[in-house]
């Protein structure tokens, strides 16, 4: 016989099955969504075959598209019943094959911008294959494109891909410029309002981030606006959605900024250095 606890338990599982119950295995419809498009985007990079003419690949994209309109629909469905949005599927998908010429070449464009930037890299086909950073830029580039088409949840699984993946938390709704390199790329968080210009590099552990708000501001901007030629270094933190970092300037790591940085501007942490006692280096004692 069941306790009162009990019972109150397995009735709220069921109660909170997915919601709604026909959208199931949310993120591994995501995975399977990215690895057949990227299947096609990079073939022999994400897939074991190469396409031989572009007759084969204007066939897949139809078929990836027909396949993907049944398969997107529960979310759809969703739109309708819990917001009462009227979500377009069919038009968004035609949309998203038009589209993917420009989402292509600026996935090719981050790769270069990564090979070009890391001293470490050898060849654009390591970058793609290998780095992180591209991965999770590329990934973005496709959540960008359904998030701003109005498809609830979808985006954000897509995003939920990559971060699992990478490490790299960059939500769907940032609008991120050309030529985009995460170096490394761990921990970098990415906020919603967030804007990016051309040929920013970034390091691990960046924070692009907010103040604290209330939920009503959610649609307002509430975070940092990043121009064109910006480089910012491991652990820096920028929060706000009326901070810019001007053009051209370089962050250091570590900073903390809460306020906008003219154009051409290094902003850096003053390293202090004191040479200690003998007394204070006997008392060192510490494990890793």
């Amino acid at each position: 016989m069941l306790s009162n606890g009990q019972d109150e338990f397995y009735t709220s599982i069921l109660g909170r099955q997915s919601i709604p119950e026909t959208v199931v295995g949310g993120k591994q419809v995501a995975s399977r969504f990215l690895e057949e498009l990227f299947s096609i985007l990079f073939s022999g990079y994400h897939s074991e075959r190469n396409f031989t003419s572009k007759d084969q690949i204007i066939d897949q994209l139809e078929l990836f598209r027909i396949r993907w309109k049944n398969l997107l629909e529960p979310y759809s469905s969703y739109a309708d019943r819990e917001f009462g949005r009227i979500i377009p599927l069919d038009d968004i998908l035609h949309n998203f094959i038009a589209k993917l010429p420009g989402l292509y070449q600026r996935m090719w464009e981050d790769a270069e911008a990564a090979f070009l930037g890391d001293p470490a890299s050898e060849s654009i086909h390591e970058v793609i294959l290998a780095y992180s950073g591209f991965y999770a830029g590329a990934v973005h580039r496709v959540a960008n494109y359904f998030f701003k088409s109005d498809l609830p949840i979808f985006p954000k699984l897509l995003s939920r891909v990559a971060h699992e993946a990478t490490g790299i938390d960059i939500h769907p709704g940032a609008e991120i410029g050309r030529a985009f390199f995460m170096d490394h790329g761990t921990g970098i968080v990415i906020g919603e309002t967030t804007r990016i210009a051309d040929n920013v590099k970034i390091y691990q552990g960046v924070t692009l981030g907010a103040l604290s708000v209330n939920k009503s501001l959610a649609k307002q901007k509430r975070h940092p606006s990043i121009e064109e030629g910006v480089v910012i270094y491991a652990g820096a933190t920028i929060l706000g959605g009326e901070t810019v970092i001007g053009k051209q300037s370089i962050i250091g790591g570590n900073a903390w900024i809460t306020q906008s940085i003219p154009p051409y501007s290094v902003v850096y942490q003053k390293s202090e250095v004191r040479v200690r006692s003998a007394n204070e280096i006997q008392g060192l004692d510490f494990t890793i």
